[in-house]
């Protein structure tokens, strides 16, 4: 997909909206603002370093309690910016590209 190509309409904030990841086995997390989101994925300005960090798949929470979250995964690094698509509530970023099997019984 072309950049600025988008699949769905993106809302911009100011200032960022702050914002936690968070490693989907819960050993890492790290502050950053939203930048911009839409239905598909966000925007992210990361504070600190992403060195080390597993991106394959990780939470995205939007509040300080963890109540509202989306799973992530990373599709591309821009400096301290980062783009994140969100992934469909019960698919992991493994099954989200595999086919479903036939299954002749």
């Amino acid at each position: 997909m072309a950049y600025g190509a988008r699949k769905s309409e993106r809302v911009d904030f100011e200032r960022g909206i702050p914002v936690y990841m968070m490693g989907i086995d819960g050993t890492w997390r790290r502050d950053c603002l939203m930048i911009d989101v839409s239905q598909t994925g966000a925007r992210l300005l990361i504070e600190g370093s992403l060195e080390g960090l597993d991106l394959k798949e990780f939470f995205l929470l939007l509040s300080s309690t963890g109540l509202a979250y989306r799973r992530c995964k990373l599709v591309r690094v821009d400096g301290n910016e980062i783009g994140v698509e969100f992934l469909a509530r019960g698919k992991s970023a493994k099954t989200a590209k595999q086919r479903p099997r036939d299954r002749a019984e």
